[in-house]
Order: C-alpha cells, then structure tokens, then sequence
C-alpha cells in the first residue's frame, strides 16, 4: 500500500493516518479501511486513490475492495451504523459497539469510534474475525481521544482539496 501523502497535516492528522495504513499493513487479510464521521462523510482511507478526484475501479476478476472505491467502502460503513443504531433504539439496546457482516467473498467490520463516527474494515472472508476485531479495537482506543471536531474538520478540508 502506498502512503497517503500527510504533507501540511497536524501531528494528529498524520498519527491517525499512519495508524490506519498500520492496521491495513498488519492485520492478515484486511483489504481496506475507512474512517466516516457522524454524518456520514468519509475523513480518512487506507486507499491511497481516495486522494485523487476519481479512483479507477479494480480491474475485473480483482477483489481488492468494494467497486470503485474506498467512497463505496464509507457509504457502505455509514449504511451499516445508521442501519443498526436504528435497530439497537428500535429495541432498547443502547448503543453500538460492533457490528460485523460475513458474506461469501468478503467481510464487513463496523466500530463505533467517538460522537457518531464510525472506523469500517474489509477484509477477506477467511480473516481471523477475532483479530480484526482486536485490532479496530487498538485503532479507536488510540484514535478516539484525539477525533475531535477541529481533526474532523481537517481531515475533511484535505479530502475536498486533494480533489
């Protein structure tokens, strides 16, 4: 994977980037992942090519993530947690924590981070679920303090300008 540039960034900015590629480069069979924020609006990717205007999809026959891009890996991550806060008011649940979709060429790891945003992991079906689990749990830890509105607010500005 290649390193997003952080290049003008803040130490937090760049903290929470290289701990996102981290949990790309160090967690067997993780394909990607992608911080979105209470609204629904993607902040930071594993995927280098959410820099650029428009990523290129993957070639047919490559399952390296969600088509197009890892925008489709956030609409999917923001679906998901608003589906299941939905669900978890529905029936008195309390919050969400977790939440995980297996499917046959693929799995889908959602966590809550702080104030609504949300970290989405995609990984390939044969992962050890309790390692990814393990480690999104690392990343929120250590990145949940530190995602506050100011750091939100960066890491949006560096998206739109990048594009």
């Amino acid at each position: 994977m290649t390193a997003p540039s952080t290049f003008g960034l803040s130490t937090e900015a760049r903290n929470l980037h290289w701990l996102l590629s981290n949990l790309v480069e160090e967690v067997p069979g993780v394909h990607s992942v992608t911080v979105v924020s209470s609204d629904g609006l993607m902040l930071l990717s594993s995927d280098p090519g959410h820099l650029t205007a428009k990523a290129a999809a993957p070639a047919p026959g490559t399952s390296d993530g969600p088509k197009g891009s890892s925008a489709d890996l956030a609409t999917i991550v923001s679906g998901i947690g608003s589906l299941t806060v939905g669900a978890a008011k529905l029936m008195d649940g309390g919050g969400v924590k977790q939440t995980m979709v297996a499917m046959d060429e693929g799995s889908v790891f959602v966590m809550s981070i702080s104030d609504g945003s949300l970290l989405g992991v995609h990984a390939t079906p044969d992962c050890d679920m309790s390692v990814v689990a393990y480690h999104m749990a690392l990343f929120v830890g250590r990145a949940g303090h530190v995602l506050t509105p100011e750091l939100r607010s960066e890491l949006r500005t560096s998206l739109e300008s990048a594009q």
